[in-house]
This record gives structure tokens, sequence and C-alpha cells, in this order.
């Protein structure tokens, strides 16, 4: 009696599968062929974005406003084109029945670059300003003083919380990084040598 109800479950197995083949190929293709009617339609209506902006000459328009020189019909539709693109990936992502997770790995892949990026544009500017509140507080660098640092003398001129700046005697600006105030050797010259 067991011999045959495991053989009727193979049997049926066997039946159910062609039928779940057929379901899972018939998604896969009508999500390839979203894909592809994405990519026709995003190059399509991009090209075109970009003429009708080229037509009324934003550009040109924008140059003369704002004084600025950008591409801004090619980045509007470059821009258009990869929405779209995006719109029928996920369209076709819908269809294959594994939007939720794709979106999440995204998001998730998204948020990873913004919290990387935020750390690597203040590595630089922490140290930077931790030694400006430093100086400010020690005050052992004022305006009009006379510094030597590394090979560079000069007066300085201006102390914010990021970069202290020094005129050299031949009237070049330096900006020193105030990191590198608190980490370097600083020699504190007398007023008249400068002059």
């Amino acid at each position: 009696m067991v011999i045959i109800n495991n053989t009727s479950f193979i049997t049926n197995s066997i039946n159910v599968l062609p039928k779940i083949l057929s379901s899972v190929f018939t998604k896969l293709v009508v999500a390839v062929i979203i894909v592809l009617i994405g990519l026709v339609l995003g190059k399509i209506l991009g090209k075109f974005v970009q003429k009708a902006l080229h037509e009324i000459e934003l550009n040109k328009i924008i140059k003369k406003a704002a004084g600025i020189k950008a591409s801004v019909e090619e980045i509007i539709s470059t821009s258009l084109s990869y929405f779209i693109y995006f719109i029928f990936i996920v369209m076709a992502l819908n269809q294959l029945g594994i939007t939720t997770v794709v979106l999440h790995m995204i998001s998730g892949a998204i948020l990873i670059i913004i919290i990387i990026s935020i750390l690597l544009s203040i590595k630089d500017f922490m140290p930077n300003m931790f030694a400006g509140l430093f100086i400010h507080q020690k005050r052992f660098i004022k305006e009009g003083d006379i510094l030597k640092v590394d090979n560079t003398e000069g007066k300085v001129v201006h102390i914010n919380l990021v970069e202290t700046k020094i005129e050299t005697k031949h009237g070049d600006i330096i900006y020193i990084p105030n990191s590198l105030l608190t980490k370097k050797t600083v020699v504190k010259l007398k007023k008249k040598r400068l002059s």
C-alpha cells in the first residue's frame, strides 16, 4: 500500500511539473517583452524630449538667465529615459513576482552608498573642524602672526574653523588646513622678519 502511494505522488508531481514550468516560462517571456518595450519607449521619449527642449533653446535660456553653461536639455532627456527604464523594469519584476525583494535590495544598496558618501565627505572636514576649535580655544595662532609651517612662511590673514589663510611675502595666498597646523611643527616668527 505504501509503494502505491509513493508512485502516485511521483506521478502527480510529474503531471504538475509541465504546468508550473509553462507558467514560469510564460511569466519570464512577458517580463522580457516588458523590459524591451521599456527600453525602446525610454529611448524614443528621451530623444523626443531632447529635440523639444533644443527647439525652445533651453540651454541658451539658462545660460542667459543664470550665466551657467550646462547641457540641461541632455540632463532632462537622459533622466526621463532612465526613469522610464526604471518603471518598466519594476513592471517586469512585478510580473515575475519578485518586486518587493529586489526593491528592498536596491533601496538598501542606495542607503549604503549614501552613508559611505557622507562618511567619505566628512573624513577631512571633521579633523579640520576640531583643530579649528582647538586653535580658537587656545589662541596660540592669531590673525597678524607670522608663521612658518614646513617650507611655507607668511602672515596669518584669517582663521576659520576649517582652514587658515596665510599671505606670503610675495603676496601669494595659501590656505592651510587647520589639522595640519596641529600636526606639524609651527614656528611663530617675529613681526619684522616678513617685511
